[in-house]
């Protein structure tokens, strides 16, 4: 192969030059194309700029699906892919491995502030408003509902009973 390459050539090559496929020597004569020849310079600043937009525009989609996707992962609700594509993101972006970094610190804050207030206290409400998540808030209603349907039914008994002691006299 020549030293010296047509335009066309580079234009063909500059993808490959530029994702740093080429070997040595190649890419060598490239460089010292594009570095002369004005047109390809052009070229390949543009296809540097596309490159880099693109890339950016994937990082960004990936962090967005690392976002949406962090509580699901924190409290291991993701299947076995997912949770591998959310590692993967969290290891490769550095902004995402903050994130993961300091959404474990403050899980781990909210957990101990918890045990030490539960210690501190001298009775456990927690099964109390666990029960009160589980049910929506309608254990007291269940209980005022019986409570209502007992004195109903008293004042019924009531009635009846004086209904058939009127009865009785008559």
């Amino acid at each position: 192969m020549k030293n010296k390459l047509t335009c066309e050539q580079i234009d063909a090559l500059i993808y490959f030059y530029r994702e740093g496929k080429l070997n040595e020597n190649l890419a060598k004569i490239v460089k010292e194309h594009i570095e002369s020849c004005p047109v390809c310079n052009e070229k390949y600043n543009k296809v540097s700029t596309n490159r880099q937009t693109v890339e950016t525009v994937k990082d960004e989609k990936r962090y967005e699906l690392f976002k949406n996707n962090l509580s699901a992962y924190i409290d291991n609700e993701l299947d076995n892919t997912e949770s591998i594509k959310i590692k993967k993101i969290a290891i490769s972006n550095p902004i995402a491995r903050q994130d993961l970094e300091n959404i474990y610190s403050f899980k781990k804050l909210m957990y101990d502030t918890f045990e030490k207030t539960k210690n501190g206290m001298k009775d456990d409400f927690s099964q109390g408003i666990i029960n009160q998540v589980k049910y929506g808030g309608h254990e007291a209603a269940i209980g005022s509902f019986y409570k209502l349907t007992a004195i109903f039914a008293a004042m019924i008994l009531c009635i009846l009973a004086g209904f058939f002691s009127l009865l009785h006299w008559l």
